[in-house]
């Protein structure tokens, strides 16, 4: 090991130390989410500056670094699956009223597909807006060997149907759909653990003795669980500043600058979805100021890992401390949303390939019938998008060829994937808690209404 790497990872751990004094300071988890962004960004660029861009000191000195990035979102990977089963069994049983589930499902649902329309929709009129097309992409040895590997995933993607896509949400073996095993597998847990919620209700039902301590037991490991996620959240400004820190060294100043363009109208578009995020907030009586300063630190790491996902547990705990929503609709629109709607990588992203490349095969991208094909084929295909980096890949893979659209415009994108892939990753997050908190205050109003008519 170089003095140079030496020097390096001294500079990483002061950073670490640093981290964990203001943290002893009592200082709100934001504000320190805060400090670990612009902490790991400012070595990361540090690095960059000092060695150069590809420079195999900078390679070398992240594999340590990895160790705290990718350490850290390992331990979120870990609690997903106890969490979402626990959570979903927890919250069936403790419900007032079993038939709301299938209510607060629908909702849920259905707020995560209208916001992915709005996205696809806010996609096509960005994409316009700056004149983007797919001529002119500079294809490399990169883009090339992606090209490759694309084309022989559309012949297995084009296969799946929408029913078959609806038939792999069942958890016809939940011991592997714990482990991750399939794309669909968070929302194969969450039937199971709704399905297991139901038994324990009928049971206690059917057995008065045993109500009690099913109750307990369910309430013991929920605590258990939720504990855990918070033993792993005081993680979560080290595990940014390591994030971050990878994100800025390995980023490519000359492919940024070579496909700017894009990369701004994506920005743009993300943003709007943002604002429409925070008037919908705001319908139901919650400050958009507000909102986004209690999901900030899920944002935040959402970016960095690029993982709907793994920022599962975070949602959860975010959403029921600090945006008050009840633990079903939070769990629901948390692992929901982390493979169904998303509106980053399954609505903006799609939408605007498809109208930058829909030119060279003589379509024209402002066709009314176009546009209203487009959008409802992506909010359709929106179902079972992965959660995790690449998701918006499978998804363009769905809509292009139901189109009738080349897939290969997602392969000259590559070299600015990851770039944007942040930016759609915590916009998928926000959609999540957006539907959460939608859901939560739409039930609770109506739920007041029907008291009040009880009360008349």
């Amino acid at each position: 090991m170089s003095v140079a790497i030496i020097a390096s990872l001294a500079v990483f751990v002061g950073i670490v130390f640093f981290l964990h004094y203001q943290q002893r300071q009592a200082h709100t988890l934001s504000r320190l989410v805060l400090l670990g962004l612009i902490l790991g960004s400012a070595f990361g660029l540090g690095l960059q500056l000092i060695f150069g861009e590809q420079s195999p000191i900078i390679s070398q000195t992240l594999e340590w670094v990895n160790i705290v990035g990718s350490g850290y979102v390992g331990l979120l990977k870990m609690v997903i699956m106890p969490l979402v089963l626990v959570s979903m069994i927890a919250a069936v049983v403790k419900l007032e009223k079993g038939g709301s589930l299938g209510k607060i499902s629908g909702i849920t649902i259905s707020i995560l597909l209208l916001t992915t329309a709005i996205a696809a929709l806010v996609g096509i009129v960005v994409t316009n807006a700056f004149g983007l097309s797919a001529e002119g992409l500079v294809e490399g040895s990169r883009e090339t060997a992606r090209m490759t590997l694309l084309e022989t995933n559309v012949a297995q993607v084009s296969e799946l149907s929408i029913p078959q896509m609806l038939i792999s949400f069942i958890p016809t073996n939940p011991f592997a759909d714990l482990t991750g095993a399939r794309s669909t597998s968070i929302i194969a847990v969450v039937i199971f653990g709704v399905l297991m919620g139901i038994a324990a209700r009928k049971v206690m039902a059917e057995k008065a003795e045993l109500e009690q301590p099913i109750r307990t037991f369910v309430e013991a490991i929920q605590s258990v669980i939720m504990r855990l996620v918070k033993m792993i959240m005081a993680l979560t400004p080290y595990g940014i500043a390591a994030l971050m820190a990878k994100v800025v060294a390995t980023s490519n100043g000359s492919d940024i600058l070579s496909l700017l363009g894009f990369i701004v109208a994506s920005y743009v578009a993300i943003f709007l979805m943002f604002i429409v995020h925070g008037v919908l907030v705001s319908l139901v009586g919650v400050s958009p100021k507000t909102y986004f300063k209690n999901i900030w630190p899920v944002l935040t790491f959402a970016f960095t890992s690029r993982s709907s996902a793994a920022s599962i547990p975070l949602n959860v705990e975010a959403q029921i401390n600090k945006l008050s929503v009840p633990p079903a609709i939070a769990n629901l629109s948390a692992s929901f949303g982390a493979t169904i709607g998303q509106n980053g990588c399954a609505g903006i992203y799609p939408a605007m390939l498809a109208v930058m490349v829909a030119p060279t095969v003589g379509i024209n991208p402002l066709d009314i019938n176009f546009l209203l094909s487009l959008i409802g084929i992506i909010t359709i295909s929106s179902f079972g998008i992965a959660g995790v980096g690449g998701g918006a890949t499978f998804a363009a893979l769905i809509v292009l060829p139901a189109m009738g659209l080349p897939v290969t415009i997602a392969a000259l994108l590559i070299s600015i994937e990851p770039l944007i892939d942040m930016a759609r990753t915590a916009l998928n997050v926000s959609g999540a808690m957006t539907a959460g908190t939608v859901t939560s205050r739409l039930l609770n109003s109506k739920a007041n209404q029907e008291m009040a008519q009880l009360n008349s």
